[in-house]
């Protein structure tokens, strides 16, 4: 089809077509950047832990002031939790996966270094990669002889007694993979706090690391610590069971807890995978807002081309019946319409792509978004070109049935 009468009909219409030019791009730009958040949000939210959620439940309890044999306590309630039928694996933890807080400390491969390598989460509880239910892939578990209390770490600290604290840890592929890339990290050695050495005796494949902030921060940079923990350091009791024991397991903790210590209360308690839910729930809703204004602005969009095009076809009958008269077939002027939307759709993505670049700039200096993939480009394009032609597809065919006849008679 020859496109100058195209152009030349829409020359005289120069304000309108630069409105709706303008119209689509700007859609094109703020879906491309759109649809981009909202993958974010769910890869965010999809991201695998590495910990066996359907299995674990948890129980969080206070009770007022300190107690001196919180050491032994913590021992008891464990042990009495592994008694449970159908337990697996139980512990204390200081934090758990999709806790909103978490402990971090700077992470150097020398200790000479001025800019740390990258900042990792320590958990601190006996048997924790049993119970969390992580895969070791290199190396070994933890040993009982080298777990000392959090108490204790914090009395060496005071007393600057580096050499008597835990020096042995586990940590992540991602963390390994990003201090000695291509090398073998079992025995390395990396430093934390004031030059304080540890050695890696064990690699985990993956798990996620706890706090919001901290998701975009390495979300696999953890590691796990020979320290037990005391329930007044608001640590959790932390239980692996079957699938389909969780609730009968959850009960049962909850009442041998009590038995054991009346006076304390429950904070919290439920399944891993709640937890999670919990976690994720702004980022949920963040995904459903943005997508209900893509959709918003898609259907502005296609409203505005659908009235553009009826406006033009009802200006036009006189030449579309002319048309007709000379030989047009109705597929002709179905055809005369969908390119006249096409290249009007065109333009306006082409401007669109240039704005959401530059969104896209604004977005990564002011929010610390990473760039917007090249691939958003062609899907924003296709998407936009779909909704130009099926909105513009309805007055298109009813320019195409107006009979050549009522159309040379129209004024």
């Amino acid at each position: 089809m020859d496109i100058r009468p195209i152009f030349f009909t829409l020359r005289r219409h120069k304000l309108t077509c630069c409105l709706l030019v303008l119209q689509i791009a700007l859609t094109c730009a703020i879906v491309c950047n759109t649809i981009f958040l909202i993958s974010q949000r769910l890869d965010r939210m999809n991201m695998p832990s590495g910990i066996a959620e359907q299995e674990l439940v948890y129980v969080q309890m206070a009770y007022i002031g300190s107690r001196p044999d919180a050491k032994a306590r913590a021992a008891e309630d464990v042990a009495a939790l592994q008694s449970i039928p159908g337990v697996k694996w139980a512990t204390l933890i200081g934090e758990m996966p999709f806790d909103y807080g978490s402990n971090n400390m700077d992470v150097r491969t020398d200790p000479s270094q001025r800019m740390p390598t990258l900042s990792s989460t320590q958990y601190f509880g006996e048997n924790t990669a049993k119970t969390l239910g992580v895969q070791i892939v290199e190396g070994r578990d933890l040993r009982p002889e080298e777990y000392i209390f959090l108490s204790d770490v914090f009395t060496l600290l005071a007393k600057k007694q580096y050499d008597k604290l835990p020096n042995v840890t586990l940590i992540t592929r991602t963390m390994a993979e990003r201090m000695w890339p291509g090398q073998d990290p079992l025995g390395k050695r990396f430093y934390v706090g004031q030059g304080i050495p540890l050695t890696v005796v064990g690699v985990m494949a993956n798990l996620i690391r706890p706090g919001r902030d901290r998701l975009d921060l390495g979300a696999q940079y953890s590691t796990l610590w020979p320290v037990r923990v005391t329930m007044d350091q608001d640590a959790s009791f932390l239980i692996r069971t079957a699938p389909q024991e969780r609730d009968r397991v959850l009960r049962a903790a909850v009442d041998k807890l009590k038995a054991l210590d009346p006076n304390r209360i429950v904070l919290d308690k439920g399944t891993m995978e709640q937890h999670r839910r919990d976690f994720f729930q702004n980022d949920r809703a963040m995904a459903g807002i943005l997508v209900g204004v893509c959709i918003a602005l898609l259907v502005v969009t296609a409203l505005g081309i659908v009235g553009l095009a009826s406006f033009w076809v009802a200006q036009r009958n006189r030449s579309i019946g002319v048309r007709r008269a000379l030989g047009a077939t109705r597929g002709n002027i179905l055809h005369y319409f969908q390119t006249e939307n096409f290249l009007l759709t065109t333009m306006g993505i082409v401007l669109g792509m240039v704005l959401a670049y530059g969104i896209n700039l604004f977005l990564i200096v002011h929010y610390e978004l990473p760039r917007l993939p090249a691939i958003y480009f062609p899907m924003g394009a296709i998407l936009l070109w779909s909704l130009g032609q099926a909105a513009v597809l309805g007055p298109a065919l009813r320019a195409a049935a107006v009979p050549p006849v009522v159309a040379t008679r129209s004024v």
